[in-house]
């Protein structure tokens, strides 16, 4: 069995419209994070990219205002690539120090943007992705749905490790899905700054007996810019997003946070028995599960608008 270690969450603010800079910030707080002995670091939701609090895109039901379509053009150009050098500057940082990132991100492909969260291993850089299923509200405008087929849980040296992003931990049967695959390590980039959040938070490591790392942005008016649309006002000292971020334990104990100060790193140890001494008397994968009574089917396929059909389906 794994050996305790120590993970945190960076509960640190983007730079809008510069996701190289998040990613070079974002780079600095692994390094720091390393230097106090973590192994695993989590970041908020949207973090490379940046997440719009507050916009509204010039779109009024039944209208698109132009301003609206300045807006999406400058928050798609401040999107980021797999490919790109935001990727190649987090994957170094995790390479020097051997850490485990989950990090947050809004993603370009083609004219979507999904809000997506990227999992980075030391030794393997970027190994995978998973997409936000379902946009909140307001959210659905401007980012496309993911589909079954990123909602993957990692096997590493650490435990099994995987993302359920902001109000998707409100699906009762993505996370079920994910206890199935025994996660152990449930990471929940977010941008729910509420009271209500770190409850929820204590739910899940309950329900799921795995240990929750929640990460959220603190961050402020000013850092948005004057140029930046928000029903929140232009007075540069309004916070835009407090924090809260937080780590649990199995039997739902928060062991670091919530924390509502401003910019920080949070740090927790893990004891990967304290896993199984929590799934003793429930499992809800397992023995608690009613597998008579109840079923859920998962479909993990990729769902792409056109596919071509190969020379055997044509026959």
């Amino acid at each position: 069995m794994t050996q305790p270690w120590k993970a945190a969450v960076a509960q640190i603010a983007s730079v809008p419209d510069d996701p190289l800079a998040s990613a070079r910030k974002a780079a600095d707080a692994i390094r720091t994070a390393a230097g106090q002995g973590a192994r695993l670091i989590v970041f908020p939701e949207a973090y490379l990219g940046g997440y719009p609090k507050g916009a509204s895109f010039g779109a009024p039901i039944g209208m698109r205002r132009p301003e609206g379509r300045e807006a999406y053009l400058r928050y798609h150009e401040a999107a980021i690539d797999l490919t790109g050098d935001e990727i190649a500057t987090v994957a170094e940082a995790t390479a020097r120090t051997g850490i485990f990132a989950v990090i947050g991100c809004i993603e370009r492909d083609g004219g979507t943007l999904y809000c997506t969260a990227l999992f980075f291993d030391g030794e393997r850089g970027l190994i995978g992705k998973h997409r936000k299923l379902m946009p909140t509200a307001g959210e659905r405008l401007i980012w496309g749905f993911g589909d079954g087929s990123t909602m993957p849980v990692f096997d590493t040296a650490l435990g099994r490790v995987g993302a359920v992003i902001c109000w998707e931990n409100y699906m009762p049967m993505l996370r079920m899905h994910m206890y199935a695959q025994g996660i152990g390590i449930y990471c929940a980039p977010t941008a729910d700054d509420r009271d209500t959040w770190l409850p929820s938070m204590q739910h899940v490591a309950l329900e799921g007996r795995c240990y929750v790392l929640t990460a959220c942005q603190y961050i402020t008016r000013a850092a948005y810019g004057t140029d930046h649309e928000s029903a929140l006002g232009d007075d540069p000292a309004t916070v835009m997003m407090r924090g809260g971020s937080a780590i649990v334990d199995p039997l739902g104990r928060v062991l670091a946070g919530p924390d509502f100060s401003g910019e920080t790193i949070l740090y927790a140890g893990i004891d990967p028995a304290q896993i199984l001494r929590g799934k003793f008397d429930f499992d809800v994968a397992g023995h608690y599960s009613r597998p008579d009574v109840f079923h859920l089917s998962v479909d993990d396929r990729p769902k792409p608008a056109v596919s071509a059909l190969s020379a055997a389906e044509r026959t």
